[in-house]
């Protein structure tokens, strides 16, 4: 079971993992099965080292039957700028765990080009994504000049990143391109390729997960009430250096959801 609380999008607060899982794959599923009525395909940008595991019910029953995996397409809204079968790259994570498990034709998996530096690798996956929305394969954000992704699914860091978007990094400013890149991350790889916060922020939902008492000081401190309601589009470029990433997730015309479970939520009031 679930208790919610108040605070920026739909705060799900689960006594255990398992249970977080659960609803995390059922979450997934109403998402997947709601995009492909209304346009044929599902879109879902997956993030973070842990994500990937959150999401593994969803290889088993009902799921392998009940989803219609050949209308998903996948893409990642971060990736180690490192070799597909090298152990850091969340491509390998994610298809030794989660696509080799289930249907999904492979060129409906968007992948980063891991034969080229990381700055051409980012204009490359910018440029993929762009034939995706002009193929309608992903939605076109009617607020921005962004994909509108159906998910992007994010897990919070301890210090507040999400994707590769760290605290205090230029990359947070980034607001006119889809994809960006960094060389100087704090977490090893240091090279990452990332979306940045104007295309989050133009998905049609975000869901972002935490667990574990790590997480309870980042959840607290991005979970609370905003000042002002969305984030002005604007203030992209003179964002707050020392603030929380993920308090910047503020999709325009989205849902933002927070999957959390009680040590990571242990510090909200």
């Amino acid at each position: 079971m679930a208790d919610s609380k108040e605070g920026r999008g739909d705060i799900h607060i689960y006594s255990g993992i398992d249970d977080l899982k659960t609803e995390l794959a059922e979450y997934i599923s109403d998402l997947s099965e709601k995009s492909v009525k209304e346009r044929g395909f599902f879109s879902i940008a997956l993030s973070g080292r842990s994500v990937v595991n959150f999401i593994r019910k969803l290889t088993g029953t009902p799921y392998m039957i009940t989803v219609d995996w050949s209308k998903w397409h996948v893409f990642f809204a971060d990736e180690r700028a490192v070799a597909k079968s090298h152990p850091e790259s969340n491509y390998k994570l994610a298809k030794d765990e989660f696509l080799s498990k289930v249907p999904i034709p492979s060129s409906h998996v968007c992948s980063i080009n891991d034969n080229v530096e990381v700055g051409i690798a980012a204009q490359e996956y910018q440029f993929a994504i762009r034939q995706h929305v002009k193929s309608h394969r992903v939605a076109a954000s009617v607020c921005t000049d962004c994909p509108r992704f159906d998910l992007v699914l994010l897990e919070l860091g301890p210090d507040g990143h999400v994707a590769s978007l760290f605290p205090g990094h230029t990359a947070l400013c980034v607001a006119h391109d889809w994809v960006t890149h960094i060389v100087d991350s704090p977490r090893p790889p240091p090279e990452r390729i990332t979306f940045t916060l104007p295309v989050i922020n133009s998905a049609c939902n975000v869901a972002i997960v935490a667990v574990g008492d790590d997480k309870a000081d980042a959840v607290r401190f991005a979970v609370g009430h905003t000042t002002g309601g969305n984030v002005d589009w604007e203030d992209y470029e003179s964002a707050d250096a020392d603030s929380s990433p993920a308090r910047l997730v503020d999709p325009m015309d989205g849902k933002l959801v927070w999957f959390l479970d009680s040590c990571a939520a242990s510090n909200l009031n």
